[in-house]
């Protein structure tokens, strides 16, 4: 079962390696491991997310977004879309760009740098508003409860993300925009640049949200228009056109998907400029952890089942949260990337045995009490 549904996966990342290995040595193989295991991180909670509204799909739409679905988060959001940003932010045409990475690698880097404050303020605003839509809202299940309860309270106010968001974004152009990093050590004045980024990026993902929002409706006026319908068929007697019916869910559930798996690609592909900016290893990396975030939805499908884990959500958008403050302040000054890959794995890896604590909590207080009984293991 593994071995099937990962084995394409496994494949792609042995290829992606090697390729890494030998377009830029030990260096460039350890870039593309680390970028993807920062998008599978970050990416979990789109699986999960994925594998609960696919289960609802008939064979044929679930096939349609393995195969199309997977092409278009592939091919288009994993590698085109950092060309784009690339292109636009250097005032370059897509292929000028891509030519340019592969041709003159220094000229490139140059103009990547320069570009970068750009970069991290459009990418920083979009996952910052991830991360605090996150932690604003009160959930049942809270991982580090000391800082989730009283945030979740907090979040009552209505637009409260966007207005810290936007003073996060004041404080950057005044501060770390004021000398930002060039090429060649240099500092410049970016505070417009980096304003204007900031807000674009603040707009992409209120748009994104909203076509998310749109379609999600959709899908809830449709499923209950087929419950009505079941109700009606039960007291008349009379089949519903069930074939109908179903298909049109199934569409609106494709396209729920479709965006829903968009803005989850955002957040890898920009935190991907805070690892690296080039772009070979960038679409390597990126297209490894896309293949096993399709893996781990169809996993979670066949196995009929979600994560067990349930703090992995969480520990992958405080990734988020650190991966946005990380790219503000690269603004200004140079961080190691892999420092900065770490302390997403670090998350990850902190949030995971935080389940793992709890579910054996769990069977412990299930065996005492010959039932199972839900126990706070919450930090």
């Amino acid at each position: 079962m593994l071995l099937k549904t990962f084995g394409w996966s496994f494949a792609v990342t042995a290829l992606g390696l090697v390729a890494a290995a030998f377009y830029g040595g030990w260096t460039a193989f350890g870039v593309v491991a680390i970028l993807a295991i920062l998008e599978i991180s970050l990416s979990f909670d789109n699986a999960v997310v994925n594998a609960g509204i696919l289960k609802k799909m008939n064979a044929f739409w679930q096939k349609i977004f393995l195969t199309v679905g997977v092409l278009i988060a592939v091919f288009g959001m994993r590698l085109v879309f950092p060309v784009v940003i690339v292109a636009i932010s250097a005032k370059m045409g897509p292929i000028e760009a891509v030519n340019l990475a592969f041709n003159n690698k220094d000229r490139y880097q140059q103009l990547v740098t320069d570009a970068h404050p750009a970069i991290a303020a459009f990418g920083g605003m979009f996952l910052l508003m991830i991360f605090l839509d996150f932690v604003f809202e009160d959930r049942d299940v809270q991982w580090l409860r000391w800082i989730e309860r009283p945030l979740a309270k907090l979040g009552k106010v209505d637009m409260l993300s966007v207005c810290v968001s936007l003073i996060v974004l004041l404080i950057a152009s005044f501060t770390f925009a004021a000398h930002a990093h060039q090429h060649g050590g240099a500092h410049a004045d970016k505070a417009q640049t980096v304003l204007i980024a900031g807000i674009a990026g603040l707009i992409t993902y209120l748009v994104v949200g909203g076509l998310s929002g749109y379609f999600e409706d959709k899908l809830e006026d449709e499923e209950e228009r087929e419950h009505e319908e079941e109700e009606e068929a039960a007291r008349t007697g009379r089949k519903k056109p069930a074939v109908v019916l179903a298909g049109q869910a199934a569409f609106f559930m494709f396209l729920y998907l479709e965006v829903l798996d968009a803005s989850f690609s955002f957040d890898g592909v920009i935190g991907a400029f805070a690892i690296t900016n080039d772009i070979v290893l960038m679409a390597l990396g990126l297209g490894i952890g896309a293949m096993y975030v399709r893996s781990l939805t169809v996993y979670l499908v066949r196995q009929g089942t979600l994560d067990d884990y349930v703090y992995l959500e969480h520990g992958a958008h405080y990734a988020i949260g650190a991966l946005a403050v990380l790219l503000l302040v690269t603004i200004q000054y140079q961080i190691n990337e892999v420092i900065t890959g770490l302390v997403g794995v670090v998350l990850i890896a902190s949030s995971f045995f935080s389940s793992v604590r709890r579910n054996r909590a769990l069977a412990a207080a299930g065996a005492g009490s010959g039932e199972k009984t839900e126990v706070s293991s919450g930090v």
